[in-house]
């Protein structure tokens, strides 16, 4: 495996402290701040680690409660809900100097068979011949702010290839839609517990920034106030993660300084494996007088 993504499978795997207590280091990706995929990614790992591997994650509900610092772990609290004939509920709260940064509320179910239907995988280009979201950062280097361009141009661990490309140094109107493959740089282990929740850690990736698009704005830009307040997904059928999924991401409005993006993840096969909702703050700021 290669070490960047061997680095991002220990970085979600955690260090057990106790029965029910999870450490994990933070991740710097040049944002100031953790980046949201990761407590989810971290937390949902906690969570997992209390349940039977054949009760797989099927749902989860979480909310940012407050900025992350990167330069310190994080503390994961894993609270036992329910263990039920069929169905596992675990709440887990991390911390950082003593108080909770953030909050997820996770469902696991045992295998069942039942009815099966799903919406049709929309039909777009695949991702061979597409380019990598670091590609075309390397063609355009020079004019990416010096702060950010170690992030833009850094190896990373989950490949990201948008079917259309955006250019968030010069945005433009566009219809608050997007769609992009991503799948990890290597081979993964057979573990359906660690393909979820290396999903659930590239599920923040250019999802809020949809709601952006409708009005000609960037997260890079001085003026915009962009985070995460809540995320949920749901977990429809097995997946792999070293292998291509699409992202098919719409948000389908914005009102009072956040916008709501739903985004559901395809296979190469065309089944639906998963769904995700994000809330988050777009806030522009108003300059002073």
């Amino acid at each position: 495996m290669q070490p960047v993504l061997a680095d991002l499978v220990a970085l979600l795997s955690l260090e057990r402290l106790d029965r029910d207590l999870f450490r994990g280091e933070s991740q710097d990706l040049g944002w100031g701040a953790i980046f949201g995929g990761q407590v989810v990614g971290q937390a949902l790992s906690a969570a997992a680690q209390t349940v039977p591997a054949d009760r797989p994650v099927h749902s989860l509900h979480a909310y940012f409660l407050r900025r992350g610092d990167v330069k310190r772990p994080l503390i994961y609290h894993v609270d036992r809900i329910r263990d039920g004939g069929s169905f596992t509920t675990r709440r887990v709260v991390a911390v950082q100097d003593g108080e909770a940064i953030f909050s997820l509320g996770a469902s696991f179910q045992v295998d069942e068979p039942g009815f099966d239907h799903q919406d049709p995988m929309p039909p777009l280009p695949g991702p061979e011949g597409l380019l990598s979201e670091r590609d075309l950062a390397l063609r355009v280097a020079e004019h990416i702010p010096e702060n950010l361009r170690p992030m833009a141009l850094a190896q990373r661990p989950i490949e990201l290839r948008p079917v259309e490309v955006r250019n968030p140094l010069r945005p433009e109107r566009k219809e608050a839609k997007r769609q992009i493959w991503l799948r990890a740089i290597d081979a993964l282990p057979d573990d359906q517990a660690l393909h979820r929740y290396l999903l659930a850690y590239a599920s923040d990736f250019s999802f809020l920034t949809a709601s952006l698009d409708p009005h000609g704005a960037s997260w890079l830009q001085p003026r915009m106030q962009v985070a995460s307040v809540d995320h949920a997904m749901w977990f429809h059928r097995p997946l792999r993660m070293d292998d291509w999924l699409l992202f098919d991401i719409e948000s389908p409005t914005a009102s009072g300084a956040r916008g709501l993006v739903r985004g559901r993840f395809f296979d190469r096969a065309g089944r639906l494996v998963a769904s995700a909702v994000q809330e988050g703050l777009i806030r522009e700021r108003q300059p002073k007088t």
